[in-house]
């Protein structure tokens, strides 16, 4: 009888436990929020987060459904086109990114998201163009 060695985490799991852990603060959801949702124990969530417990795609398209965020999502660092991933992990990190774009998606006008766009645009060039200026 053959006996298999156990799966262990790859990076891509660490990588998808974090944007998980990320959408969830930037949705305001704890932990155990999060788990009664999809029906795990919140020490389970813990696991999925740090990339010790792979998750299924069942269970990530639950996650998706339920942070309001394509699946596709989780795999951001694989759909840069080739371009350095560095750049989507650093936003992912930041939870007020995560915000920013939770709000911005959650905007159903076309209009009012452009307009909020627009903003966002001119504030970026206003504080550059003061940085400039320094």
């Amino acid at each position: 009888m053959t006996t298999k060695a156990p799966k262990t985490a790859t990076e891509a799991d660490r990588s998808i436990g974090g944007r998980v852990a990320t959408l969830r603060i930037a949705q305001g959801l704890s932990q155990t929020a999060l788990g009664d949702a999809i029906g795990v124990s919140f020490q389970q969530v813990q696991k999925y987060e740090k990339g010790c417990n792979r998750i299924s795609a069942g269970r990530l398209q639950t996650i998706a459904d339920l942070l309001k965020v394509p699946v596709e999502t989780f795999f951001a660092d694989r759909l840069t086109g080739g371009l350095d991933g560095s750049d989507v992990r650093m936003f992912d990190d930041d939870p007020q990114v995560m915000q920013l774009v939770t709000a911005f998606t959650s905007i159903s006008d076309e209009s009012t998201r452009e307009s909020v766009l627009s903003i966002v645009k001119a504030a970026a060039t206003l504080r550059q163009e003061g940085a400039a200026r320094s």
